[in-house]
């Protein structure tokens, strides 16, 4: 479940675009609350017709579309075409290492990597807004 405070916000998300707040659209905003790793929309959308809400796939892209454009959610681009999502509630900051022949995604987060990119950063004059930092390569499995 999701707290009521979460609910409303997402709730006033839709409401300034003029969309209602319908069972679909809650549940499509719980379920990306609550899941867990980098998921495609289309597991997204199997998932909660596996729990049984009844929904279609264009309203969740276009709901998933909503929580990404208000930093709800994530979309993480690994190169083969098709968009992930992970959630960004409560969620700490952390960078991706991928896996261009399996597609597994880990997260990490490395200090030394977050204070270089500060000092680069400071050396030209920028004030960091946000980075998106993903290392790909070849996991030990698939290797």
């Amino acid at each position: 479940m999701i707290n009521q405070e979460l609910l409303n916000q997402f709730k006033d998300i839709l409401q300034k675009r003029e969309f209602k707040c319908t069972p679909q659209r809650a549940a499509i905003f719980e379920e990306m609350i609550n899941g867990h790793g980098h998921r495609e929309c289309e597991e997204i959308y199997l998932e909660l017709k596996k729990k049984g809400v009844n929904v279609s796939r264009a309203t969740v892209y276009r709901t998933i579309d909503i929580l990404v454009k208000n930093d709800i959610a994530r979309k993480i681009e690994i190169g083969d075409g098709r968009g992930r999502y992970e959630n960004k509630v409560n969620s700490a900051h952390h960078d991706h290492l991928i896996c261009t022949s399996c597609g597994r995604i880990i997260e990490f987060l490395n200090q030394d990597i977050e204070d270089l990119q500060k000092k680069i950063a400071k050396r030209y004059h920028y004030k960091l807004k946000r980075h998106v930092h993903q290392l790909f390569g070849i996991c030990k499995k698939c290797l």
